[in-house]
């Protein structure tokens, strides 16, 4: 089903009218951009920055007729600030066949890390062919994004793969490459204080609409401006529904006898989210049938205290460099087990998110931060995705360890309009041929089924 637009104007209003002229701080800085400087960040740069650079054939690599060569790439070189990088390319449509490494400088260090390879295959981790969002004309073709650390230098080289030419004894020939490849080098801006830090100086500014309008989407769950949406036993979560549904009256007839405990979650201004970057209005669809397991593929190397910054990381990327309408994911899961709200429009809410090409509509993703083909996931992380579908799947009365029937969007597994019967917890790969969420994580699913099912009361 196509989502539908909910427009934010009335949420920003009702905000806007139970916030105070200024709010405390609780852990995220002012969303205004400070003047980015070669020699650094200033520590009010929140919002953090992209650059963008175009790949050049690399040595006597030229493409005849002025076509895109087989191997491009940038010779080591200086570079303002940044975090994470990625590929992008013109048409979304068209697919990286080949590999991408990238070495990175340390920041302020001279030390130069070894070439590290970036997932190519990223197609499939975005919104149906059908929605307005594939279709916004703004959308690129794009690398998995890969978190390196404070860097301030990159070298990177991308190869088309070998393609064996028909015919007898004819050696294979190197595949050209998408039109328009560019790095994209991107900056998550300053760390917000811890969570729960207690406020420093003078007052915070008050909200911006914005900010406020993606916040009070869950003001039922916390107040208005929160950093965390807190856990609840299971017994709250219970009274909590029966409140929201018109007391034990309206619960007889609706209450879900099988909900999970809500776990606590970092909200989208806990992890400092630019609420400028994305569009305005909200996207729903009907209900929530199912959960997607992914890994953003953006390795393993970070702390978890640096989660933060992974996230606006990748915020930026799927906004700024491939062209989304906000975060992917419904959901992200830390390496320690820390939840956080992904796409905007409310946690306990069917939102639309564009995380499993075909499969968007009636579903929700989650993305563990982290690789997980040859690394196993942390089992924090796994026991996370348990808790968190344990209480949003029994929202809408899904069972974990059940199967359900999702209408495919279009795929490279399904064809548009196919009716699938698929696991109420599943992986990337059971809706698309994709490596992701890695072997190692979408062995650990048939436990956090059971997990879930259990928190549940199953």
């Amino acid at each position: 089903m196509r989502g539908f637009l909910a427009s934010s104007i009335g949420v920003t209003c009702a905000a806007a009218l139970a916030l105070p002229l200024t709010l405390p701080s609780s852990g995220a800085r002012a969303a205004t951009p400070a003047a980015e400087s070669p020699a650094g960040r200033s520590v009010e740069s929140v919002p953090g920055s992209t650059q963008s650079l175009a790949l050049t054939p690399l040595g006597s690599d030229r493409s005849p007729g002025g076509g895109a060569s087989s191997e491009q790439g940038l010779l080591q070189r200086e570079v303002r600030p940044f975090s994470l990088v990625g590929v992008i390319w013109d048409d979304p449509d068209a697919e990286l066949h080949g590999s991408v490494q990238v070495r990175t400088r340390a920041n302020g260090t001279g030390n130069w890390s070894g070439w590290q390879p970036v997932e190519t295959h990223n197609h499939d981790h975005a919104a149906d062919p059908d929605d307005p969002e594939r279709a916004s004309g703004r959308v690129r073709g794009s690398t998995a994004p890969l978190w390196v650390g404070d860097s301030d230098g990159v070298e990177i080289r991308v190869r088309g793969e070998a393609e064996q030419r028909r015919g007898a004894a004819r050696p294979p020939a190197e595949q050209a490459l998408p039109a328009g490849l560019r790095l994209e080098l991107v900056d998550p801006g300053a760390e917000p204080p811890p969570q729960g830090a207690a406020p420093e100086g003078p007052r915070s500014p008050a909200l911006t609409a914005e900010t406020a309008a993606a916040s009070a989407v869950n003001a039922d769950l916390a107040p208005l401006g929160s950093d965390v949406i807190p856990a609840l036993s299971k017994k709250e979560t219970q009274d909590d529904l029966i409140a929201a549904r018109g007391g034990p009256e309206g619960a007889a007839a609706k209450a879900r006898p099988y909900v999970g405990p809500r776990p606590r979650i970092i909200t989208r201004k806990g992890w400092g989210a630019n609420e400028g970057l994305r569009e305005k209005n909200f996207a729903y669809t009907k209900t929530v049938k199912a959960a997607f397991v992914h890994h953003s593929a953006s390795g393993n190397n970070y702390r978890c205290s640096q989660a933060s910054s992974v996230l606006r990381s990748i915020y930026r990327y799927h906004v700024k460099s491939s062209g989304w309408r906000d975060f992917g994911y419904n959901f992200a899961v830390d390496k320690c087990g820390n939840i956080y709200e992904g796409r905007a429009g409310g946690v306990a809410k069917p939102v639309l998110g564009a995380h499993t090409l075909g499969f968007n509509s009636n579903s929700m993703g989650i993305a563990v931060l982290g690789s997980f083909g040859s690394a196993n996931p942390p089992a924090a992380a796994v026991n996370a995705i348990a808790k968190l579908t344990a209480w949003k799947l029994g929202l809408y009365g899904a069972n974990p360890r059940g199967k359900t029937y999702l209408r495919s969007g279009g795929g490279n597994l399904y064809k548009k309009g196919s009716n699938v019967r698929l696991h109420v917890i599943s992986g990337h790969r059971d809706g698309f041929a994709t490596e992701c969420p890695g072997i190692r994580l979408y062995k650990k699913l048939g436990k956090a089924r059971s997990s879930s099912a259990r928190y549940q009361g199953r």
